[in-house]
């Protein structure tokens, strides 16, 4: 791997017109990351309490576990085909978390919409960045 940054890497691939500017995913992740902070931290104390199954919690630590994966993949590794199968995990798991706290604990999927609209554009993104740099 040469001396290029991760971000400087990123930089220089060919995107969609679609694609934001690098300095808004920093104030987007940082709001995204405080709803995925309150609603894991719901959902593993209710389960600590034995108030909700380890089967509700299981796609929100999966979830934590693939969005943890995004940034070494795409900007370590340089990895964008790794990065577009991570995303879609992403996506996926998020997709369950909100079904399976859907009947107990409605707020939490509402309050993760924001995040689920951001990942399915982040998809989209990424899998057109991918595509585009193939």
């Amino acid at each position: 791997m040469d001396s290029m940054t991760g971000a400087a890497w990123y930089a220089q691939l060919a995107k969609p017109f679609f694609a934001p500017p690098a300095w808004l995913f920093g104030p987007v992740w940082t709001a995204l990351y405080l709803v995925i902070a309150v609603s894991f931290g719901f959902v593993l104390l209710q389960t600590l309490k034995r108030r909700l199954p380890f089967a509700v919690l299981l796609p929100f630590i999966l979830n934590l576990l693939f969005n943890a994966a995004y940034t070494p993949l795409q900007f370590g590794l340089r990895n964008n085909w790794l990065a577009s199968l991570d995303v879609l995990l992403v996506l996926a798991t998020l997709v369950w978390a909100m079904r399976a706290i859907w009947q107990r604990a409605r707020w939490v999927a509402l309050a993760n919409i924001p995040y689920l609209l951001w990942t399915g554009f982040a998809t989209v993104l990424q899998l057109s960045i991918t595509w585009m740099n193939r």
